[in-house]
């Protein structure tokens, strides 16, 4: 797997060559390891050991119904309340973050309505604060801490 800007971590990898799996913390179970699950790992276990997001607070591939469409988030951080705060949207590191992938994220945030948009592709990372009362929202230098959202 590619190298990504992210912490590495005690990666648990099992299955073959040709079907590996990864372990997802946050879901208790292994996962098909691809080049986008690889990057969510990394992201969650950097959120939760690096950022201190707790991670009883993080979901991964958490589903919205719009109607009959069934849309998925990649991670959603809720607040104590359980209500969605952050959603996080991963690429493999092989694409590019364009305004497509924030169409994609901005779409989930019609029905979520996030104080933070995050887009990753393990190399590129984005944050962006919501002001609703505006109509607005900005791009922030990094990704907050747990304790600054």
């Amino acid at each position: 797997m590619n190298e990504l800007n992210l912490p590495s971590y005690d990666v648990k990898i099992k299955g073959t060559r040709e079907k590996p799996e990864i372990f997802d913390f946050l879901r208790r179970r292994f996962i098909t390891l691809t080049p986008e699950e690889w990057v969510r790992q990394h992201f969650v276990h950097w959120l939760v050991e690096h950022k201190g997001y707790p991670q009883g607070l993080l979901g991964n591939e958490v589903a919205l119904k719009c109607g009959d469409k069934t849309l998925r988030c990649d991670s959603i951080l809720y607040d104590k309340e359980a209500k969605p705060k952050m959603i996080i949207e991963y690429k493999a590191p092989t694409v590019s973050v364009t305004q497509r992938v924030f169409s994609q994220i901005s779409a989930y945030n019609l029905l979520l309505h996030v104080d933070y948009l995050v887009v990753s592709n393990g190399l590129q990372h984005y944050c962006c604060k919501m002001d609703y009362d505006s109509k607005t929202y900005h791009f922030l230098q990094e990704i907050p801490d747990y304790t600054s959202l």
